[in-house]
């Protein structure tokens, strides 16, 4: 990897080191394809592509052939297709607000429509430019949380011109229990969404989202909707990842300690020590998105360093006694997620999700984008960086 005179000084002024694997996420872009007997994959990048870096991730993704992306808002579609160009379609799923028609037709993405409402100001803009506009049509399915409901879509199939102007390119819904296969909310809505998209005007459909695709065949229909699972977080829970990890976060160490028996540690003193300690103390906390509850264990050469007490704001002390004493120095990085502990691990001891974790990452970081084709994550997380 190039060092610049910037990003060294960026590495040395930053407490922790977020890595992020792109040909990792190539790699699970082709995984969850292999998986689709020839059915296309979008690509989610919302919340800053998983809090991962929207336009990174998608170059990476049209690497692959990926064409067709989903952000949550019309903010971030303008910053996607700033980066990525108007080639690719990208999808707002939740759709336009008031008067924000302009700013989407100038900026080439389509709304995802949610509602009657949407739809007539959607109609209006067309009318008002002179031309058709695309739309992307979500029925709600059984989620209760955005689309036309069944009797908005009831209304629709009735009503002359209610599309007047727009061009349908697909119709979607979302399902709510996909990470739970034997949930009989999945055969409910996959039903569902078959009666309502029959209503509508003929159109590609999507249903899958990343644990949908792993339902079978019958919810792959003509687009998936991967999201987390391109990120590394398991689809399929209770079972086996079958995701590349994609991110490494690892901190650096502030200082080193020998602590004698009786000493209260951090905040409330929720941990005393009952014998001679060595600790650690790292430059990560909650305020990075590291989660209070998330009281876990950092990694050095393999050896499990546990924490003691409770995660702070700016920093976690670890109890470094399994390590040779001199061992681990200020400066040294310490793995907080990687190799040894996933994000799916981190979020099963915060009581969260995966999700969560990873959109919850900070800006504190060092971030890094590193390519499997190009070089080797882990040599890059061994090398020791410092001033």
């Amino acid at each position: 990897m190039t060092r610049t005179s910037e990003g060294v000084h960026s590495l040395v002024a930053a407490g922790a080191v977020l890595a992020i694997d792109l040909g990792a996420i190539r790699e699970n872009y082709r995984l969850l394809k292999s998986r689709l007997d020839g059915v296309p994959a979008a690509g989610l990048v919302k919340a800053a592509g998983y809090g991962l870096d929207a336009p990174a991730v998608a170059h990476a993704l049209i690497r692959e052939g990926c064409n067709t992306f989903f952000v949550a808002h019309l903010s971030e579609a303008v910053a996607l297709a700033a980066s990525i160009g108007d080639k690719p379609a990208i999808h707002i799923l939740n759709g336009l607000a008031p008067g924000a028609e302009q700013e989407c037709i100038a900026c080439g993405a389509i709304p995802v429509l949610n509602s009657l409402e949407q739809l007539d100001a959607w109609r209006g803009a067309a009318r008002r430019v002179g031309k058709r506009l695309p739309a992307t049509l979500q029925v709600d399915s059984g989620m209760a949380r955005l689309g036309l409901s069944p009797a908005d879509v009831k209304t629709l199939a009735v009503t002359s011109g209610a599309f007047d102007g727009i061009d349908i390119v697909l119709v979607m819904s979302h399902l709510a229990c996909a990470d739970e296969p034997d949930s009989p909310a999945n055969e409910m809505q996959l039903h569902e969404f078959e009666r309502l998209r029959a209503m509508l005007p003929k159109a590609p459909a999507s249903l899958a989202n990343s644990s949908g695709i792993f339902l079978g065949k019958r919810y792959h229909f003509d687009l998936a909707r991967p999201g987390a699972a391109l990120y590394g977080v398991n689809p399929v829970p209770g079972r086996p990842n079958p995701m590349r990890q994609v991110v490494n976060l690892s901190a650096k160490v502030v200082q080193t300690r020998n602590l004698p028996a009786g000493v209260g540690v951090g905040y409330g003193h929720s941990f005393h020590t009952s014998s001679l300690m060595r600790t650690a103390t790292i430059s990560l906390g909650y305020a990075d998105g590291w989660p209070r509850r998330a009281v876990a264990a950092a990694w050095f050469n393999g050896v499990r360093l546990p924490f003691i007490g409770r995660v702070s704001m700016d920093s976690i002390i670890l109890d470094i006694s399994a390590l040779p004493e001199g061992r681990l120095k200020g400066g040294d990085l310490v793995e907080l997620i990687g190799e040894h502990q996933s994000i799916d691990e981190v979020a099963t001891i915060a009581g969260t999700i995966g999700y969560e974790i990873l959109t919850s990452l900070g800006g504190r970081f060092h971030r890094v984008h590193v390519d499997r084709d190009q070089e080797k994550l882990a040599e890059f997380i061994r090398m020791r960086w410092q001033g």
